[in-house]
């Protein structure tokens, strides 16, 4: 039996939604269904009873609920004690940061907080936010700057940092890579390429909501994961994208990124970027970071 498996139990125990719960931890739907089976496979026993409709506790798993959350937060004392020590002996502070963040955000951040603090080591760990979450919550990261899930966690704060504002790129000889500007309905009969949405929800969704806003469909012609991939495939031919503006800065040869106009629309073409780190849990250096990043949050979010 491992914790995050009865993590996963007070999740559904909690919310009585499997979808809700795995969000709420970051997870994806497979994965956290695994654990639950796991946990009730090593246990011997079912802890829910599960229709296509509903989710409910078993006898056994009402029972068994107190205990399984007394463990959790037992661990979680540890954890925060033990961290506390680590602290106290080595300077290190543990951040994770998905693509945009790392590319627009952290550069500067880490150039300012190093002038500050130059004794603490900084590990940098990159990936998105369904992977950072867990990692954060399992304290394997002090601070993460992510994308805030629609049914957060109670026990992570999450703090809005700034709207990166989105672009659309185009292959460089297309006609609308010669426009100043372009709005979604100049996009309506264009092939797009777009994020996947189990890994990237907020940017697949900013598509779709930008199209549906303006009363048109999406026609999807290609999904990728990385936003490198999805500038390469543009770059190609197979499609027109809507991406963050740092992408930009990869500067791959035969693409031309262009604003995106939606005044016209109630949908904005921004994606909002936060910081999250774990409730209740004290840390000196992960405080200093965020002050450093309050006084340039200005300077840094005028580049985003």
């Amino acid at each position: 039996m491992e914790l995050i498996q009865l993590k996963c139990f007070l999740a559904v125990a909690d919310t009585l939604h499997f979808g809700r719960a795995a969000q709420s931890l970051g997870m994806l739907p497979a994965s956290f269904g695994r654990h639950l089976k796991a946990l009730e496979d090593d246990l011997g026993i079912e802890l829910m009873a599960r229709t296509t409709r509903h989710v409910a506790l078993t006898e056994a798993g009402a029972a068994l609920l107190e205990h399984a959350r007394s463990v959790v937060e037992r661990a979680d004392t540890f954890e925060i004690a033990a961290r506390g020590y680590t602290r106290a002996t080595s300077p290190r502070l543990r951040v994770g940061a998905i693509d945009s963040a790392s590319a627009g955000l952290m550069p500067q951040l880490l150039n300012h907080f190093r002038e500050a603090h130059p004794d603490v080591e900084i590990s940098l760990y990159e990936a998105k936010t369904v992977r950072l979450l867990p990692r954060l919550v399992s304290g394997r990261l002090d601070l993460a700057f992510v994308r805030r899930p629609e049914s957060p966690r109670s026990d992570i704060v999450f703090r809005k940092l700034f709207d990166e504002t989105a672009v659309v790129a185009i292959p460089a000889d297309h006609p609308l890579a010669m426009c100043e500007t372009v709005v979604i309905e100049d996009l309506a009969d264009e092939p797009l390429i777009v994020p996947d949405r189990r890994t990237r929800p907020h940017s697949h969704d900013l598509t779709i909501k930008l199209f549906l806003g303006a009363g048109l469909t999406a026609r999807i012609a290609q999904i990728a994961a990385e936003k490198q991939t999805i500038v390469n495939l543009v770059s190609s031919g197979l499609g027109l994208a809507i991406v963050p503006r740092w992408t930009m800065r990869l500067a791959v040869p035969g693409v031309a990124f262009i604003p995106l106009d939606t005044s016209g629309h109630d949908v904005a073409n921004k994606l909002a970027l936060s910081a999250a780190w774990m409730r209740g849990v004290r840390d000196p250096l992960r405080e200093a970071m965020m002050a450093t990043l309050e006084r340039h949050l200005a300077t840094i979010a005028a580049t985003a």
